[in-house]
């Protein structure tokens, strides 16, 4: 399995033989070996170069996750396990990502000189399993299954714009109140679960660039609190409804169950999930405080 990974990742028999510094032919050899003993081809071989087949690539992605176990299983038989090493894979929303995951990663890093970690950042929901993944930042209430999930706190929509606007068109003190103003389409209107219709006199697909409208003063835009909070800190942006709201949106660190958590994994978790809870505190402190400001 090892040598077929090398091959794989390398492109070509002689520079895996290369890396592994291993003779080309036992490279050769090994790899014939495991396809004769799966009874199936992984690899398609020509002149110039070599390519996965189908079965191949799936193969890959299961002996890395096969091999990264028995890694971790050997270093915490040699009593390895306190110092994290190796690759870990993490993906999470693009905007939270880079907002609050990125900062996080990056004193990871600090702590632990032997890890790396791959971040990829996507609104999409990916498989763990499927994509090789250690663990994943999830907003949104989760589907069943068998993953281990650590919520970190909530966050929620909010509707906002900014002061200057607010002045002139007067802050909307009702969801019905909002229909004679200008609105930024991004995300779906609803107010306690109810749909309302918008006049969207400017329609995005990003929430940066539904931001950047707001703060131009073209009207009311809804995103996510953790979105808007940097402006509404700053007093950029004001929202407003706050009594109004939909439910708020859980958010969890997800990771694949298991019984032996490898050391890059629990390093992450243990050092990431105060951290992330801590900035979302902070974000429902400040993305509230129209609401609490409102109570009073």
């Amino acid at each position: 399995m090892r040598v077929f990974v090398a091959v794989a990742e390398a492109g070509s028999l002689s520079a895996a033989a290369r890396r592994m510094r291993a003779p080309l032919t036992s490279v050769s050899r090994k790899l014939g070996a495991l396809e004769d003993e799966l009874g199936v081809r992984l690899v398609m071989r020509t002149t110039r170069k070599l390519a996965l087949t189908d079965v191949g690539r799936g193969y890959l992605d299961s002996c890395r996750r096969v091999l990264g176990e028995v890694e971790d299983g050997e270093r915490l038989a040699a009593g390895a396990q306190a110092e994290p090493r190796g690759v870990l894979s993490i993906t999470a929303p693009i905007v939270f990502g880079r907002l609050h995951v990125l900062p996080v990663i990056a004193e990871l890093l600090a702590a632990y000189p032997a890890l790396d970690v791959r971040l990829s950042m996507s609104d999409r929901v990916v498989d763990l399993v499927e994509d090789g993944l250690d663990a994943a930042v999830r907003i949104g209430v989760l589907a069943d299954s068998s993953a281990v999930a650590i919520k970190l706190g909530e966050v929620r929509y909010v509707v906002c714009a900014s002061p200057a606007y607010l002045r002139a068109r007067g802050t909307p003190e009702t969801p019905d109140d909002v229909a004679p103003h200008a609105c930024i389409m991004f995300a779906p209107w609803s107010f306690r679960g109810r749909r309302i219709a918008i006049h969207a006199r400017l329609a995005v697909d990003t929430a940066e660039a539904a931001l950047d409208a707001a703060l131009a003063g073209l009207g009311l835009t809804r995103v996510l609190s953790y979105q808007a909070a940097e402006h509404v800190r700053a007093g950029r942006l004001k929202i407003v409804l706050a009594e109004h709201e939909d439910p708020p949106l859980p958010v969890h660190v997800v990771h694949a169950d298991a019984r032996l958590v490898p050391a890059r994994l629990r390093a992450f978790v243990d050092f990431a999930v105060p951290r992330l809870r801590a900035r979302l505190r902070s974000i429902r402190d400040i993305a509230g405080s129209s609401r609490s400001t409102r109570s009073r």
